[in-house]
C-alpha cells in the first residue's frame, strides 16, 4: 500500500505523550533547567507530570531560555557559551553551536526571527537566525554584557558592567543599527525591560541606584532613582544578585529587590519615588508578581533560601511565609496565575502550589532543578 511508508513516519514522529488522535498542543508544557546535569525536563502543567528529559546541553550553572512564537522551538543559553534550540515536540536537541567562552543569557525578537545572546567572555552580543542558528551580527563589548532584552520592533537592548554604557541595536533593516542610550552608573549587574516595554531598567552594583531609560522617546536619557537608598545604614555581603527579570510591576509600582539587605523596595512607576519598604526573610533574589492579583512571592538568597514570602503590594506587608524545600532557586506562575511552581534544588524537586490557598498541590522529581519557564513566555515582551 503507498501510504504505508507516510503511515510509518507519522508514527516515528508523535511523541509518546500525544493524544490517541495524534496530535499534541504545546500551550501546558514547560522546560526546567537541571543545572548539575546539563538536562532539561519537559514538564506537563495540567497533569502536573514530567514527561521526558532532554540531555547534552552542556553547562547549565546559570542558564536562561526562551520560546519561538508558536511554542514549538525553545533556545537555551547555557554559562560555557552555548546555544541550543530544543525541539518540544520531538523532544531533541535540533541545533547547537558554542557561540562563546561565557555567556549569561539571550532573548528573542518579536518576530521570532533572531535570537540574541548576551556574553561575558569575550563580551559583546551575537545575534542569530532563530531557524538555522547562523551568524547574523557579532556587536563587541568593552567588557561583560547584561541586561539583554528584546524590544519590539526587531530590536535588543542591553548594557555592560565595565563600562556602565546601555546600547539599543535595531535589526530590522539589512545591516543592524546601533545606538548607545547613554551611561547607566558603575557596574550595571542586571537589567529588565517593564511590561509595557515602554521603560529600560537598569540596576547598579558599583553605586546606588537605579537608572531608567524611557525607550518611548525619540532620544532616551538616563533617569537615576533610589540613589539615597541605604546611604546611612551598612550593606551587608551579598550572597546572590538579584535577578532584574524577576522584578515586579503591580500596584503601579516596581517591586525591587534591595541589593544586600533584607528589604523590599517599593517605587511609583510614574514618579520613581520610593513609597515603601518592606523587611524581608533574607536578601531577596526573584520578585515575581502573581497574575491577577496583588501579590508578590519572593525567594531569597543562600543561606536562607528555603524560604518563599508573599507581599500584598497594596499594604506592603507579608501575608504568607512558606518553607517549600531546601535551595528555593526559581519560582513560575501558571499564566494565569492559578499556581505557582517552586524549584527546591537541594531537594531535587519541583513543588506546586495553589495561589489562592497556599497550600502545595504537587511535586515532580527533577535533578537539581533551577529555573522553570512556560511555554507562555513565548507571548511576552521583554524575556
Amino acid at each position: 500500500m503507498r501510504i504505508a511508508p507516510l503511515f510509518a513516519l507519522a508514527l516515528f514522529a508523535t511523541p509518546l505523550w500525544a493524544g490517541a488522535d495524534g496530535l499534541t498542543a504545546t500551550g501546558d508544557l514547560g522546560l526546567v533547567v537541571e543545572r548539575a546535569t546539563g538536562s532539561l525536563l519537559l514538564i506537563d502543567r495540567s497533569d502536573h507530570a514530567a514527561v521526558a528529559r532532554i540531555e547534552g546541553l552542556g553547562d547549565l550553572s546559570h542558564a536562561s531560555l526562551t520560546y519561538s512564537p508558536d511554542e514549538r522551538f525553545a533556545y537555551v543559553f547555557g554559562r560555557d557559551g552555548g546555544l541550543t534550540k530544543v525541539d518540544l515536540l520531538t523532544r531533541t536537541i535540533v541545533a547547537r553551536t558554542v557561540q562563546a567562552g561565557n555567556s549569561i543569557g539571550g532573548a528573542i525578537s518579536d518576530d521570532g526571527k533572531l535570537v540574541a545572546v548576551s556574553n561575558y567572555e569575550p563580551g559583546g552580543v551575537k545575534v542569530f537566525d532563530a531557524e538555522t542558528l547562523a551568524l547574523v551580527a557579532d556587536i563587541p563589548a568593552e567588557g561583560k554584557t547584561i541586561g539583554l532584552v528584546d524590544v519590539p520592533g526587531r530590536r535588543f537592548a542591553w548594557t555592560v558592567w565595565d563600562s556602565g554604557d546601555a546600547f539599543l541595536g535595531d535589526f530590522s533593516g539589512t545591516e543592524p543599527q546601533i545606538v548607545t542610550l547613554g551611561n547607566a552608573g558603575k557596574n550595571p549587574f542586571d537589567a529588565v525591560l517593564t511590561d509595557d516595554a515602554h521603560t529600560y531598567l537598569i540596576g547598579l552594583f558599583g553605586e546606588k541606584g537605579v537608572t531608567a531609560f524611557d525607550l518611548w522617546d525619540e532620544s532616551p536619557a538616563p533617569e537615576k532613582f533610589l540613589t539615597d537608598y541605604g546611604k546611612t545604614g551598612e550593606d551587608m555581603p551579598v550572597y546572590k544578585m538579584p535577578h532584574l527579570q524577576g522584578w515586579a510591576f503591580t500596584e503601579g509600582q516596581y517591586a525591587l529587590p534591595a541589593v544586600g539587605r533584607h528589604e523590599l523596595l517599593w517605587v511609583d512607576r510614574a514618579s520613581q519615588k520610593t513609597v515603601a519598604t518592606t523587611a524581608m526573610h533574607g536578601q531577596p533574589v526573584f520578585v515575581i508578581a502573581q497574575p491577577a492579583s496583588p501579590f508578590v512571592w519572593v525567594n531569597f538568597a543562600t543561606p536562607l533560601n528555603d524560604v518563599v514570602q508573599v507581599v500584598d503590594s497594596r499594604s506592603h506587608e507579608v501575608v504568607a511565609t512558606l518553607t517549600p524545600g531546601k535551595a528555593v532557586l526559581h519560582m513560575e506562575f501558571a499564566p494565569r496565575g492559578a499556581e505557582v511552581w517552586i524549584s527546591s534544588r537541594d531537594d531535587n524537586k519541583i513543588l506546586i502550589y495553589d495561589t489562592r490557598t497556599r497550600e502545595k498541590i504537587g511535586e515532580i522529581a527533577a535533578q537539581a532543578p533551577s529555573g522553570i519557564f512556560f511555554t507562555a513566555r513565548a507571548h511576552r515582551t521583554g524575556l
